[in-house]
């Protein structure tokens, strides 16, 4: 059985426009990224068409990748998540103790991960750490550099 992916309405849209994008842009590009190397004469000893031929099949198979991820996505309904405990779509604030400074996390699934704007992925040391934990509870992630003493703040949405 295929692995669910969960996502805001947000990154499903996103997933969407990527999908759209490879389709109307970048595969009719390839296909004519083939048909001039192609014109180019012997194709036995053309590097150009070899490697136009190598990216359009990259390309199906990112596009294939992502069709995949979007028939097994599932939209969370963020008015339906409980803030009393930290799960999937939670805005978690904590405590760093190791160096005394707050954080704010999101945490999300793999596809809509994003450090630079919060957004951890469920699957990373930190998240699994703070997953199920109530406010004021302390959270201990392991990480390759260590351990992470993290005390929960606040969660919302």
């Amino acid at each position: 059985m295929a692995e669910v992916t969960y996502l805001t309405k947000e990154g499903y849209e996103k997933l969407k426009a990527e999908i759209e994008h490879l389709r109307t842009v970048e595969r009719p590009a390839a296909s004519e990224a083939i048909a001039v190397a192609r014109d180019k004469g012997d194709l036995s000893e053309n590097a150009e068409y070899d490697a136009a031929r190598e990216a359009q099949g990259m390309l199906e198979a990112k596009i294939a990748q992502l069709e995949h991820a979007l028939a097994h996505s599932r939209i969370i309904d963020t008015s339906q998540i409980n803030t009393k405990t930290v799960q999937i779509l939670t805005k978690v604030t904590v405590l760093n103790h190791n160096n005394n400074k707050e954080y704010t996390y999101t945490l999300v699934s793999e596809k809509e991960a994003n450090f630079k704007e919060g957004k951890i992925a469920l699957g990373t040391p930190i998240a699994k750490a703070l997953l199920g934990k109530k406010k004021g509870e302390i959270a201990i992630a392991h990480v390759p550099a260590g351990e992470i003493k993290f005390e929960i703040l606040d969660i919302s949405i």
